[in-house]
């Protein structure tokens, strides 16, 4: 068997489930709990269900960018794993990176030929522990150091105002674009996604500030996800 036909096999599929229908359990107690909590503090259940409502709706859209990212990461890790990664913990940037350092880490140019390989089949097991252990060093950390970090950048921003939110913002950029040059390095087709998605975005923004549809920013990460994949076609084409 090959790397990909394990990582979509149907007792990985069965696994999953059960860790997503954990979480499903899990956030229906909290739930239930919350809402009896409002309720004896004293807020209605008009005010509850309206709370329900409104956080439901703002939760689909921002979804969307999601459901992409699970359309692209399960071409190289399988749908199980790719569900469960993005479902539970995980971020679609963080995961694709991480494999695809263990596919060249092994030896192997890429996912794609690792995923096709039947040597890949002895890696699974390593795959899945480096997107596992990588992502919980974030998680780790805000449990241990979550109130210290937040007092500090709180204190940054009221001590410098407008100052202190632009370098928060800065810095939170300066660490996405770390990865930015590992994927310019592997060609022309990689550089030109990067520009194509960087021309889209700018777009948005600048419909945005014209039009003056602030809701447009819930889509603005799904569309450029969509055509950055949709051109990596047209520069495979052209460039590759």
């Amino acid at each position: 068997m090959t790397f990909l036909e394990i990582m979509s096999s149907p007792i990985l599929f069965v696994l999953v489930g059960l860790g997503v229908l954990y979480i499903l359990v899990f956030c229906g107690i909290t739930l239930v709990r919350s809402y009896r909590h409002g309720l004896a503090i004293g807020l209605s259940k008009e005010q509850l269900r309206t709370a329900i409502t409104s956080s439901s709706i703002y939760s689909i859209v921002p979804s969307i960018s999601i459901v992409v990212g699970l359309i692209s990461l399960s071409t190289v890790i399988g749908v199980p794993w790719a569900w469960f990664r993005l479902s539970v913990v995980g971020a679609v940037t963080y995961e694709l990176i991480s494999a695809e350092m263990t596919a060249t880490g092994a030896g192997f140019a890429d996912m794609a030929a690792l995923g096709a390989s039947a040597e890949g089949a002895s890696l699974v097991g390593t795959v899945m522990f480096v997107m596992s252990i990588g992502i919980m060093a974030g998680v780790i950390a805000i449990l241990l150091f979550g109130p210290r970090i937040m007092k500090g950048v709180s204190g940054l921003r009221s001590k410098h105002g407008a100052w202190g939110a632009l370098m928060t913002g800065v810095l939170s950029m300066a660490i996405i674009e770390a990865f930015l040059p590992l994927q310019l390095v592997k060609g022309p087709v990689y550089i030109a996604v990067v520009i194509t998605s960087v021309v889209v975005t700018v777009l948005q923004l600048f419909l945005i500030k014209l039009t003056g549809w602030k809701w447009w920013n819930n889509f603005i990460m799904a569309v450029t996800l969509l055509v950055g994949m949709a051109s990596s076609l047209l520069w495979t084409n052209l460039l590759g």
